[in-house]
């Protein structure tokens, strides 16, 4: 549980940490090689639950600070945590490196979201069309076989895992793949050029098509840092436009892939200002007003940041509609805002208005995913008063040392361990 006191300012400067949404992609690509070495890697959840599912099946692991390094001893699959795999949903991102190295994998469904089952058609299909045989049963799916040769075309339909499965699933072939309708988020184009570092030929076309240039041997060793986390930057850019006692700076902030949050952001009101090396001053902001906001598949707004956003806008002056188009299940913490006073209304599974300002009063939380938490410490920060949030273990699945960096700048935050 998170304790926050609420009502104090925050000033100084924190850092972003690597990217939640890059690293789980890139740690599972870099197992095509016989070593890797990965920088700034975080110290979340949902990586570490990765890694404990990796040394299942033979593979030794040295994770210090945020440097990471994985390495094959003894390969078998015989003993894969696929109970741990059933938690978390980034699991299926294992898929492609268990085929290529045993040509066979049997995984269930995985889980580990509490936004609403992420379809995992694109990747089944799309490995089906790479030449692996399919068969189920009851929860468990399996795949074995091996790669056809000669060009193939996959479609991922812009979804985010099933373009990055696909992706490196093609790296090891004989022939071109032609991914079209590929995501394009900044996590995606990470994992292209961790792959590109190491001399794979990848192209990216303006049209949402990726095309890999396959390649029957790889270099025997990977090495990459990983890119800041534009979502975390994101929240902090909240917490500094409604906490701060003048401003905050945020640090290796991921400016360039911001760009429509902050222009709604400044539509809102918030003042920032690049300070050169990807470092952005984000001002204490007051008269801030009501806007129409609409999340998207990147370069639009992302889903992940409209929770915390949807707080940004309960301090504005008017009424606010909030169109979520990706999730049905991504306006629940609506439930918790009530309960600090936010005046809201959901209208449907993908719409909510927002009517502000309205001052939010400390309360007893629950964090319902990853990023309805983040938003619920913003509440608390700016709340009246004492708040408490649950299921904090949501939070921590992708934010490395959030008390501790909320607290280097101000906040009153402590975590509690539940009796």
């Amino acid at each position: 549980m998170l304790k926050i006191q609420g009502g104090h300012t925050l000033e100084g400067s924190v850092s972003i940490s690597g990217s939640k949404n890059a690293a789980a992609p890139i740690i599972s690509a870099a197992l095509l090689f016989d070593t890797a070495v990965l920088h700034n890697v975080p110290r979340i959840g949902d990586v570490f639950n990765l890694l404990e599912i990796i040394k299942t099946f033979g593979i030794s692991v040295d994770f210090t600070g945020n440097d990471l390094t994985l390495k094959w001893i003894e390969a078998s699959d015989a003993n894969i945590d696929r109970d741990r795999m059933k938690k978390i949903r980034i699991s299926i991102l294992l898929l492609p490196t268990l085929l290529q190295k045993f040509g066979r994998a049997t995984f269930p469904f995985p889980g580990g979201c509490n936004i609403g089952k992420r379809p995992i058609g694109e990747h089944i299909s799309g490995l089906v069309d790479l030449g692996y045989n399919l068969s189920t049963d009851n929860e468990m799916y399996s795949l074995s076989g091996s790669k056809k040769s000669g060009e193939i075309h996959l479609h991922a339909n812009r979804m985010v895992t099933a373009t990055e499965n696909l992706l490196t699933a093609s790296v090891m072939r004989s022939g071109t793949t032609i991914i079209h309708n590929a995501a394009y988020e900044p996590h995606v184009i990470d994992l292209v050029n961790a792959l590109r570092s190491a001399g794979v030929q990848i192209e990216t076309r303006y049209n949402h098509q990726i095309i890999v240039q396959g390649v029957e041997k790889l270099p025997t060793k990977l090495e990459y840092t990983i890119t800041s986390d534009y979502l975390e930057s994101g929240t902090f850019v909240i917490l500094g436009a409604l906490a701060s006692k003048t401003h905050i700076d945020i640090e290796h902030a991921a400016i360039s892939d911001l760009d429509a949050f902050l222009e709604r952001v400044h539509a809102i009101g918030v003042r920032t200002e690049d300070l050169g090396n990807d470092t952005l001053r984000v001002f204490r902001s007051r008269n801030l007003t009501a806007i129409d906001l609409q999340t998207n598949i990147f370069p639009g707004v992302p889903s992940d940041l409209q929770s915390p956003l949807a707080i940004l806008l309960t301090q504005a002056e008017g009424i606010s509609r909030i169109h979520e188009v990706l999730y049905e299940g991504r306006f629940t913490y609506l439930l918790e805002l009530e309960k600090m006073k936010g005046h809201v209304a959901l209208l449907n599974p993908h719409e909510a208005m927002v009517f502000g300002p309205t001052p939010l009063r400390g309360a007893t939380v629950s964090s319902w995913d990853l990023r309805a938490g983040a938003a619920m410490i913003i509440a608390g920060l700016i709340a009246e008063g004492e708040t408490s949030i649950t299921n904090v273990e949501y939070i921590e699945r992708g934010y490395e040392d959030i008390v501790g960096k909320l607290v280097k700048i101000g906040a009153k935050i402590v975590k509690q361990d539940v009796l």
